[in-house]
């Protein structure tokens, strides 16, 4: 080994080993992968310990590449016997005081994922009781407006019912019709096999309309007015109104819960037969295309296909969806705190569990009335 690479002798000084430095601990020598193997074995043979002292006054150069790579060997302790120069105790000083210690090895703590899992469900369980107070007040407010129609929030009621049902209208029909178009596709290639081409109006007819009709037109709802409804009343929270309408004793529940509910429970019904109307227009044009099926014989076989009860069935389904959707929007706007952050995080929680919700109680009437319209 060359006089100027870095490597270390013993040496016993009165029955105390000494681990002197010899050559040159700097970057340019340590950075050679041949050299750095051999130093690292060479220090693991020297582990740190009270019987081990270590010499660094015959090294021939020490930067702080080596200083580092010393400090990190002794485990960040200055050894109890060492000796070196005034230059080299100054630099192992400045390598002591910027080194920053490695963070212990995290270990499994079952009882922090325990307490994070309660937070969880006390969280849920916060949510699931704000929502039955929301759905006691709307039945209360319901009542008084029965009572006393004409101090009803009627302006109120107009403007949402028109943004939410008039203004969604485009975007449920193109919607709808394209989704008509792909089913009446795909089910045309298999039917085709079998030479079922007439039942296509069969299933159709009632995928659409008791299905997917209400189905898509309350998740479009639900992601487009939604989320509106809950940026609205976080706004408003974040402007102070929600607090003077307290102040001067305005219900939120009467004048911002109410009429928005009633609203989407109102044109949910109206979307979803104007979303299945299209769908179905789309799937009868893809299958006057794919099969042959005339328009007149989708028409006329329609009434026959689906009966009517599948028809209230989605109606019925609508409003639980409108109604679902406004009380969850509306229970996220008022949750937001004061700040911008908060209200991003509504909204985006107001649709995600609105959709949700959404799918959840379709399944709950699929099951519950799954004997009806057959």
């Amino acid at each position: 080994m060359a006089d100027s690479s870095p490597h270390i002798t013993e040496a016993n000084d009165g029955g105390q080993r000494w681990a002197q430095l010899r050559g040159r601990w700097g970057a340019a020598e340590l950075g050679d992968r041949s050299i750095w193997k051999s130093v690292r074995e060479q220090l693991r043979r020297h582990p740190p310990g009270e019987g081990q002292a270590w010499d660094l006054t015959a090294a021939d150069w020490l930067d702080h590449v080596g200083a580092q790579l010393l400090w990190d060997h002794w485990r960040q302790q200055r050894p109890q016997q060492l000796r070196m120069t005034d230059m080299q105790r100054q630099m192992m000083e400045r390598v002591a005081s910027l080194t920053i210690a490695c963070p212990p090895e995290k270990q499994v703590n079952w009882w922090g994922w325990l307490i994070q899992l309660g937070m969880v469900l006390l969280g849920f369980l916060a949510h699931a009781r704000a929502m039955i107070e929301m759905v006691g007040q709307l039945l209360i407010d319901v009542l008084r407006l029965l009572r006393n129609p004409a101090r009803g929030p009627w302006r109120d009621f107009s403007g949402n019912l028109y943004s939410v049902g008039a203004t969604a209208l485009p975007i449920t029909a193109l919607v709808g019709f394209l989704i008509g178009v792909v089913l009446a596709y795909l089910m045309s290639l298999q039917l085709r096999q079998f030479g079922a081409d007439a039942f296509i109006v069969n299933i159709l007819g009632i995928s659409l309309v008791r299905e997917l009709g209400p189905l898509l037109g309350a998740i479009l709802v639900a992601g487009r007015s939604g989320s509106a409804i809950t940026a609205q009343i976080g706004v408003m929270r974040v402007n102070e109104e929600l607090d003077a309408m307290q102040v001067m004793g305005i219900s939120h529940g009467f004048r911002l819960v109410m009429p928005r509910a009633l609203a989407l429970a109102t044109a949910m019904p109206l979307v979803a037969i104007w979303t299945t109307m299209c769908a179905l227009v789309g799937g009868m044009l893809a299958a006057d295309a794919a099969m042959g099926v005339s328009p007149a014989y989708f028409v006329q076989a329609m009434p026959g296909a689906v009966d009517i009860a599948n028809l209230f069935l989605a109606l019925a389904k609508s409003v639980t969806f409108g109604v679902a959707i406004a009380l969850i929007a509306c229970h996220f706007g008022l949750q937001v705190e004061p700040n911008t952050q908060s209200l991003g995080r509504g909204t985006t929680s107001s649709v995600v569990i609105s959709i949700t919700a959404v799918i959840v109680l379709d399944a709950i009437f699929a099951i519950a009335f799954r004997n009806v319209g057959f």
